[in-house]
């Protein structure tokens, strides 16, 4: 019914940049909050940020002053730009939304299937 598509992980040097973008389709009625979330091995799932349709923003404190999440209501896409990159920032990263869907107007929460991202020299 509803998928999310990331895109933009690869391979960067320490203090490089990444930029991640997250496209929703399908049956959507309307996009609530959207989201990145990561995984590195060995460490539990987190939070990276987060952002409202009014684009209040929410970040961890590790990636405060060094990502930015953005996003576009009208395309339903969601963006993280990744700057000053450290090897801890290694991670599979993964797209989330807050969606109501169509027809049934229930409110869902939908994954991404994650994209990587590697720092390192």
């Amino acid at each position: 019914q509803v998928q999310l598509v990331e895109s933009g992980g690869g391979l960067v040097q320490p203090g490089g940049s990444l930029r991640l973008s997250c496209a929703a389709s399908g049956a959507i009625a309307i996009t609530y909050a959207m989201g990145w979330y990561r995984q590195a091995p060995g460490k539990q799932h987190e939070l990276v940020a987060d952002i409202t349709t009014t684009g209040s923003t929410k970040y961890a404190d590790s990636v405060k002053g060094r990502f930015t999440i953005s996003r576009d209501n009208a395309n339903n896409t969601v963006s993280l730009q990744m700057n000053s990159l450290k090897p801890e920032d290694t991670a599979v990263y993964y797209c989330n939304a807050d969606v109501k869907v169509m027809p049934t107007m229930i409110r869902l929460n939908y994954w991404g299937q994650g994209t990587q991202a590697t720092v390192s020299s």
